[in-house]
């Protein structure tokens, strides 16, 4: 059920407003602490993450594990960050 608000809460960002650069200060800030840039380089078959979408709801559901008061805003940047850094998704 959580995962479906965050969902909706990220769809409600128009896709134009994302921002990798502000994405990238987020993740290196807050997610470099729990884990690697390398756990998003594992095989591509090996993945979780096969959309655009689901890229959105495991940063959602990541980023409730921080503890921190993240925006919709915050989690659609980081998600784009990680998109055009590492996952390549279509949207």
């Amino acid at each position: 059920m959580k995962s479906a608000f965050f969902l909706l809460l990220m769809l409600s960002v128009p896709a134009w407003a994302q921002d990798a650069q502000r994405g990238k200060a987020l993740y290196e800030t807050h997610c470099l602490d729990c884990h690697y840039e390398s756990i998003h380089k594992r095989n591509p078959s090996r993945s979780l993450i096969h959309s655009s979408a689901q890229l959105r709801v495991e940063v959602a559901n990541r980023a409730a594990l921080t503890k921190q008061r993240f925006t919709a805003e915050d989690l659609d940047d980081i998600a784009e960050y990680l998109n055009r850094s590492h996952y390549r998704l279509k949207k």
